[in-house]
């Protein structure tokens, strides 16, 4: 068995273990997973936020001779 059959072997036991554990932690998409059930929340009205006011030019202290 040379070195390249080895790590041949070897990635292929890793791969199907990371497969494995991916698998019983969290199923890819909807798959074995419930349906969420569509619930429409009323809420208190939101109050608009004031607008900021519109920004002004720079303010300059000093005028370079």
């Amino acid at each position: 068995m040379n070195s390249q059959s080895f790590a041949g072997l070897l990635g292929a036991i890793v791969a199907s273990v990371v497969m494995v554990v991916a698998v019983a932690y969290g199923p890819i998409g909807q798959y074995g997973k419930p349906a969420k059930p569509a619930s429409i929340q009323q809420s208190a009205p939101v109050q608009p936020v004031p607008a900021a006011p519109a920004p002004r030019g720079p303010v300059i202290w000093e005028v370079p001779n």
